[in-house]
């Protein structure tokens, strides 16, 4: 009886997938938080801090295992916006705080336009020098934005803000999360009174440490003459997601919005705090507990503290509550994942990313993933599940060394290792240059 019932569920979910591929346009949440690892996030074993909302997303909805970033956070933020990995456009990809001018055409938001929605972005940008153009969101798609000037100065309290192009002069004592969150749910209100879908993206601030940007002064304290702790950042994240599921409730849009929650990298190694007797920044390391161990923040590094991040996908009715998958996802993966939910036709423009929209409402995807590529500074590694390997030659098994303290050496591997590492090898070898359009 109980699998015949499971039988129907997932006839009537892949029934909700087909109906939304056939015209359905849900709107779409993104949220992506910064510096936050799977160590940080209470349903991926976290012990260190609550995260009830996050945490209720993920039991209403899918969590996924094999969510992956780059190590760092511009590289993912080129791999979101585009859905392909910053080398396809030569130096321009990587060079920080900046964006390809060739990929601006390309994004996330100038796709969902193609079908009918309208697009805001607030919170962290990061891709351009904002007062050096302040029009850089709306040539990358999107019709609104609220974003903090990127070293420019304050992100949390008393924060510099552009907004729609001219910077806000009514942030003084004003913590920038809740205006970030209040702009958002400003554009979901007016998108449903205006009868058109949204795509509302969401890069938070929050987890990520103040920055030393104003000369001569330090950003504006938290309170007590410090800055928030990471633990303080953490919950206020939480808070701030449980805020925008809350305004989709009382809007009467939360059945008919898909929220993905993810973030661009692992936790911080460390995060500025407070200043020294000289007038120094001070950063203390960060340490959390993941499943009774002790794990310190990764973000830099190519291993899963580095790497591994939380991806949750919830959409009551058509999602089903609990779920979880192994399906490997990257930050490319969302751009195309994204499309085949607003119902658009495959596209002639080439992408890294592989749609995981049929995952999420039982079905196998179209064409797997069946590794995740990493890169950072001209290192490089590909990875599965269960194996990885370096540029350099070193290959790791992640089952029995998942700290990869021990490379394996490659003339006394057993068969099936050894085919593994050729079929990562081809996969790393063939990773180079643009990307071709596929046959």
């Amino acid at each position: 009886m109980r699998s015949n019932w499971t039988m129907i569920c997932l006839a009537l979910l892949a029934a909700g997938w087909a109906g939304t591929a056939a015209g359905a346009k849900p709107n779409i949440l993104l949220i992506m938080a910064d510096d936050v690892g799977t160590d940080a996030v209470g349903c991926y074993g976290g012990q260190s801090y609550p995260t009830p909302h996050i945490d209720a997303l993920a039991r209403g909805g899918m969590q996924f295992s094999h969510g992956y970033a780059m190590p760092v956070c511009h590289p993912s933020r080129v791999c979101l916006t585009t859905g392909r990995y910053p080398f396809r456009f030569g130096p321009a990809g990587s060079k920080w705080g900046d964006f390809p001018r060739d990929g601006e055409s390309l994004t996330i938001a100038h796709r969902l336009k193609q079908a009918g929605y309208a697009t805001a972005v607030a919170g962290k940008w990061q891709l351009c020098m904002m007062r050096d153009d302040l029009e850089h969101p709306r040539r990358l798609g999107f019709d609104q934005w609220c974003l903090f000037g990127w070293h420019e100065g304050g992100r949390y309290h008393d924060p510099l803000i552009y907004q729609n192009g001219a910077p806000r002069d009514d942030t003084a004592g004003k913590y920038g999360p809740d205006l970030y969150v209040d702009f958002l749910l400003e554009f979901m209100k007016r998108s449903q009174a205006g009868g058109q879908p949204f795509f509302a993206y969401y890069p938070m601030a929050l987890c990520h440490d103040v920055t030393d940007d104003l000369k001569g002064q330090h950003v504006p304290f938290y309170q007590h003459g410090r800055w928030m702790t990471y633990g303080e950042m953490i919950a206020s994240m939480d808070d701030m997601v449980g805020r925008l599921i809350a305004g989709l409730e009382q809007l009467g849009l939360r059945e008919s919005t898909l929220v993905l929650f993810t973030t661009d990298n692992g936790t911080a190694a460390a995060s500025y705090l407070s200043v020294d007797a000289n007038g120094k920044m001070t950063r203390p390391p960060v340490f959390n507990i993941r499943d009774g161990r002790v794990v310190r923040g990764g973000k830099g590094k190519f291993d899963d503290t580095g790497t591994r991040v939380p991806v949750i996908a919830n959409w009551p009715g058509r999602i089903q509550p609990g779920s979880k998958t192994d399906t490997m996802v990257d930050l490319t993966d969302y751009l195309p994942t994204m499309a085949d939910v607003a119902g658009l036709a495959a596209e002639a423009t080439p992408r890294d990313g592989i749609s995981f929209a049929p995952v999420l409402f039982g079905e196998p995807r179209k064409r797997d993933r069946p590794w995740i590529y990493i890169d950072l500074r001209g290192s490089r590694c590909v990875r599965s599940p269960h194996w990885k390997l370096y540029d350099d030659g070193r290959f790791y098994d992640l089952q029995a060394d998942p700290d990869e303290q021990t490379p394996l050496e490659p003339n006394s591997l057993p068969p099936s290792a050894r085919a593994e590492r050729q079929r990562l090898r081809e996969a790393l070898d063939g990773l180079r240059g643009p990307l071709a359009v596929r046959e």
